[in-house]
């Protein structure tokens, strides 16, 4: 009987992977309510919901799904995050975990990370010049990129290719520090950060600095010591490449002063900024919500749009977040939606849900 029940939560786990990856859904969604239990896919920018649990098959789902990632199965007062691999028709998943208890028992939240999909940075970014800046700030041999925007906004996509193409087209060294793992990427060394062994930020920067690399990826500026860590090997002279969840860019520079980063280090580290949305394109076909027949129906209408400081747009962010009276122009999200917009690649929707309302019009 156990062992029926066990097989049984394993293939309903796998049906609903399987689903959500046939979706093409970026997140699941396991809601506890109080007499049920609702499983929900994101699709692009909405929730959809799925289908609907008894309580007690859903915890089990969650406690099957806790032990593939090596979460602690009887700590449930307590947020818990994992990973694990998956494989799915042939293809390889990345499924970042992560758990939250609620009023009405245990939540859970499964980031589908695809492994092996290869994207050309310039089919990634909706405008190609924006792609070819981002590309060349590659080039700097020390200092740090930022990559922020909130979760969702394809930084993580984004940050591979980059990586990838930089390893590939300008033969450098690229070391990643990451926690966890996110995507395998085969032509970058990548460290998990694994505190209970000893690997922290600040140890696996060390160990890193002395392993020759040309680049270095902290995967996200979270906390004041992380913060610490990039900014040292941006002085060391290597270039650092991380992440952070701003709403823009100038955001960025405030939040690492705010985690004791000085403004002398800020100058004197940071190459450029970015902020980038992913953006719901316009079927060529049809313009609007594709019909079931649109043979375009299944394919990702999507793309990313960016904003970027840097140069002497960034000395006066920099200034400006100083608390001097500098007037900052450059090229900010708002801007490059309205150019999709009058273009005909993206909904008008799209600028009333990224956009927001302190920007001039």
């Amino acid at each position: 009987m156990v062992l029926s029940i066990t097989s049984a939560i394993e293939s309903l786990a796998d049906r609903i992977i399987a689903n959500a990856v046939e979706h093409h859904a970026t997140d699941i969604h396991i809601l506890p309510r109080k007499e049920d239990t609702l499983i929900q896919f994101r699709i692009t920018n909405k929730l959809s919901p799925r289908m609907s649990l008894p309580k007690d098959e859903c915890d089990r789902l969650i406690s099957h799904f806790k032990f593939t990632a090596h979460m602690d199965i009887g700590e449930r007062r307590r947020p818990q995050s994992g990973a694990v691999l998956a494989n799915v028709n042939g293809r390889s998943f990345g499924l970042r975990l992560s758990t939250l208890p609620s009023n009405n028992r245990e939540s859970m939240v499964i980031r589908l990370l695809p492994q092996h999909d290869k994207y050309s940075f310039d089919r990634l970014s909706l405008f190609p010049d924006m792609a070819k800046k981002l590309l060349n700030l590659l080039k700097h041999s020390h200092g740090m990129i930022i990559l922020t925007g909130p979760t969702g906004s394809g930084k993580t996509t984004t940050l591979y290719s980059l990586l990838n193409e930089t390893a590939s087209k300008y033969q450098r060294s690229v070391i990643t520090l990451e926690d966890p793992i996110e995507k395998e990427c085969g032509t970058v060394l990548q460290v998990q950060v694994n505190e209970k062994a000893g690997v922290t930020y600040a140890a696996g920067l060390k160990a890193i600095l002395r392993h020759d690399p040309d680049i270095i990826m902290v995967g996200e500026i979270r906390d004041a010591e992380t913060a610490r860590v990039a900014v040292r090997a941006a002085l060391t002279g290597h270039l650092v490449l991380t992440t952070m969840h701003t709403r823009d860019s100038p955001g960025a520079i405030h939040r690492l002063h705010e985690f004791g980063v000085n403004w002398l280090e800020v100058e004197q580290t940071l190459v450029a900024v970015t902020a980038q949305r992913i953006v719901e394109l316009n079927c060529p076909f049809c313009g609007g919500e594709c019909p079931p027949y649109c043979h375009s129906t299944g394919v990702r209408k999507r793309a990313s749009v960016f904003e970027l400081l840097s140069g002497k747009a960034l000395e006066a962010a920099i200034r400006s977040s100083r608390g001097e009276a500098v007037r900052v122009e450059y090229p900010t999200l708002g801007k490059a939606i309205r150019k999709g917009i009058a273009l005909g690649y993206i909904k008008y929707s799209e600028y009333e849900r990224l956009v927001f309302s302190h920007e001039e019009t």
